[in-house]
C-alpha cells in the first residue's frame, strides 16, 4: 500500500539529465549533461542527408535534424560518445550547408526551433576561475599563448555559430517573424557569450550581433544600452571582461552609422560609457578600438573635440607611462579632426599637460609628446595661437636642452625650438627673457634659503651646549638671524 502510494507520486528531476531551455539558466562549460535523446532507448543515429530525401520532405527533416543536435554532450572527456559527437557533428554540417541554400522562407516552427538550438548549445554560464584568466590580465602580463584558454566543445560549437550566423544573414530570413524568438532575452543571453576566454567565440559573437543589430531595427536601441551596462559594470564594478574590444569594434561600425546632427541619447553615450573606458589599468587591451570609436564621434560632429580633450585630461596616467604614450597617440587623432574654435577652448589645460610631459624622464613619454610638432594640421593649429600655447611651452623646452638625460629628446626638442623661434622671432625672445628671469630668480630664493639653513644650522649648534630653545620667526630675514648670531656669540 505504501510503495502504490510512493509510486504515485512525481519523481524529482535529475540534474544531470536535465537541459536548459531558450530562456532558462545556463550550462556550465565544465559540467555538460550525458546525452540523451527523444528516440527509443537513447539511441543516437544519423538522419538521411537532405540530398538523399525529396523537396517536400527537406523541411520535416530540417526540423529534426535541428531536434536531434539539442543533444549536448561533454567535451570534458575526449574518450566519451566519440560515434555520437561525430554523429552530431556531421548533422550540424548538412543543417548549415542547407541553410545557406534554402529556397523558400523560414517557416515559424523552424525558426523556433533554430532559437532553441541555438539557447541549448551556446548560452552557458562562465565560472569565475575562467574568468578570472582573462585576455586582459594575459594582455597586462605579456602572455599571448591562448591554448589555455580554449573551449573543448568548439567541434559543435563553432558550427552552431555558423549555423546561426548564416540564419540571421539569410534573405530568406523574416525580421518581423524571427524577432518573436530573436528577442531582448535572446540578444542578452548572446551579449553575456563575449565574456569567453575563447577568442575564436568572440570573432563570431562580434560578427553576428553586429548583424542583428542590421536586421532587427526594433533591437537596435535596447542593444546599444545593453552594452553601455557591460562597460558601467566594467569600468565602475569589475574591471574585468574578455571582450570590451569587441564590443567597441560593433560599437565603431554603429557610430560610423549614426545620422547628423547627433542625438543627445549618442552623445551621452560617449560621455557616460565610452571616456571612462580609458580609466581601467587594463585600456591597452581594447585602446585601439576605443579610439576608433572616440575619433568617428569627433569627425561627425567637431563640437565633440572639446569634450573629448576635457575627459582624456580628467583620465590622463600620472604613473603609467606606456598608457601615458597611448593617451598621446589618442590626442592627436582627436586633434586632427578639432576646428580652431573648440581648440581655442581647451587649448590651455591641454599644453599645461604636454608641458609636462615634454618634461617626463620617460623618454618615450617625451619623445611621443614633441611629435605633435610633426603634425601639420596640429602644428597649424599651435601657430594660429602661438601667444597662448609658447608661453606654456617654452619652460618646458628649455628645461629638456638643458638636463634632459636622453640625446634623442633632447635634439627633439632643439627641432621644434627652432620651429617656435621661425614662427615668432620676438615672442621667441620674450619667452627666452622671462625664462631666464624667472630662472634667475629661482636661483636667487635657493642661494637664500640655502644660506638661511646653513646660518640655522650654525645657530643651532651654537645653543647645543645648553637646553636654551632656538626660535626664528616665519618671516625673519637672513640680516635678522646674521645679527641675532654675532648678539649672542659676544
Amino acid at each position: 500500500m505504501i510503495k502504490q502510494i510512493f509510486g504515485k507520486l512525481p519523481k524529482k528531476t535529475s540534474k544531470s539529465s536535465s537541459h536548459p531551455n531558450g530562456e532558462g539558466g545556463g550550462v556550465n562549460p565544465h559540467h555538460t549533461p550525458p546525452p540523451t535523446s527523444n528516440r527509443p532507448n537513447g539511441v543516437y543515429e544519423p538522419l538521411p542527408s537532405f540530398r538523399d530525401v525529396p523537396a517536400s520532405e527537406k523541411p520535416t527533416l530540417f526540423i529534426k535534424k535541428l531536434t536531434m543536435c539539442c543533444v549536448l554532450f561533454d567535451f570534458t572527456d575526449p574518450s566519451k560518445n566519440l560515434r555520437e559527437k561525430e554523429t552530431k557533428r556531421q548533422t550540424l554540417l548538412d543543417l548549415v550547408d542547407y541553410i545557406a541554400t534554402v529556397p523558400t522562407k523560414f517557416t515559424d516552427a523552424a525558426m523556433q526551433e533554430i532559437a532553441k538550438l541555438a539557447a541549448i548549445n551556446l548560452f552557458r554560464t562562465f565560472p569565475t576561475a575562467a574568468n578570472h584568466e582573462s585576455k586582459v590580465l594575459e594582455t597586462l602580463d605579456g602572455n599571448d599563448d591562448e591554448e589555455l584558454a580554449l573551449e573543448p566543445a568548439w567541434p559543435h560549437l563553432q558550427l552552431v555559430y555558423e549555423l546561426l550566423l548564416r540564419f540571421v544573414a539569410s534573405s530568406m530570413t523574416d525580421a518581423k517573424l524571427a524577432k518573436r524568438y530573436v528577442d531582448h532575452s535572446f540578444v542578452l543571453k548572446l551579449l553575456e557569450l563575449f565574456d569567453s576566454v575563447d577568442q575564436r567565440e568572440r570573432e563570431y559573437l562580434k560578427t553576428i550581433l553586429h548583424r542583428i543589430y542590421g536586421k532587427f531595427m526594433v533591437h537596435r536601441p535596447f542593444i546599444r544600452k545593453a552594452i553601455n551596462n557591460i562597460f558601467y559594470r566594467f569600468v565602475f564594478e569589475t574591471e574585468r571582461h574578455n571582450g570590451i574590444a569587441e564590443l567597441l569594434e560593433i560599437l565603431g561600425s554603429i557610430i560610423n552609422g549614426f545620422a547628423l546632427p547627433l542625438k543627445e541619447e549618442h552623445k551621452l553615450f560617449l560621455v557616460r560609457a565610452l571616456m571612462p573606458l580609458h580609466r581601467p589599468k587594463c585600456a591597452a587591451a581594447y585602446h585601439q578600438q576605443l579610439c576608433y570609436c572616440i575619433v568617428q564621434f569627433v569627425e561627425k560632429d567637431s563640437k565633440l573635440a572639446d569634450t573629448v580633450v576635457r575627459g582624456l585630461l580628467r583620465y590622463w596616467p600620472v604613473t603609467n607611462s606606456s598608457k601615458e604614450v597611448m593617451f598621446l597617440g589618442e590626442l592627436e587623432e582627436v586633434l586632427e579632426g578639432t576646428q580652431a574654435g573648440e581648440f581655442q577652448r581647451c587649448m590651455v589645460p591641454l599644453f599645461r599637460r604636454i608641458a609636462r610631459c615634454l618634461n617626463s624622464s620617460h623618454f618615450q613619454v617625451a619623445e611621443r609628446a614633441l611629435f605633435l610638432w610633426n603634425n601639420d594640421h596640429i602644428r597649424n593649429l599651435i601657430t594660429q595661437n602661438l601667444k597662448v600655447i609658447m608661453p606654456i611651452v617654452f619652460p618646458a623646452m628649455e628645461r629638456n636642452m638643458c638636463s634632459h638625460w636622453n640625446q634623442t629628446v633632447k635634439n627633439l626638442t632643439l627641432n621644434v625650438r627652432k620651429v617656435l623661434a621661425e614662427t615668432d622671432q620676438a615672442l621667441f625672445d620674450e619667452c627666452l627673457a622671462k625664462f631666464q628671469e624667472d630662472e634667475a630668480s629661482k636661483a636667487e630664493v635657493a642661494a637664500k634659503r640655502e644660506a638661511t639653513w646653513k646660518l640655522l644650522e650654525d645657530l643651532a649648534a651654537s645653543k647645543t651646549v645648553s637646553s636654551e630653545a632656538v626660535l626664528v620667526t616665519r618671516f625673519t630675514s637672513s640680516v635678522t638671524i646674521t645679527t641675532s648670531g654675532k648678539a649672542s656669540g659676544s
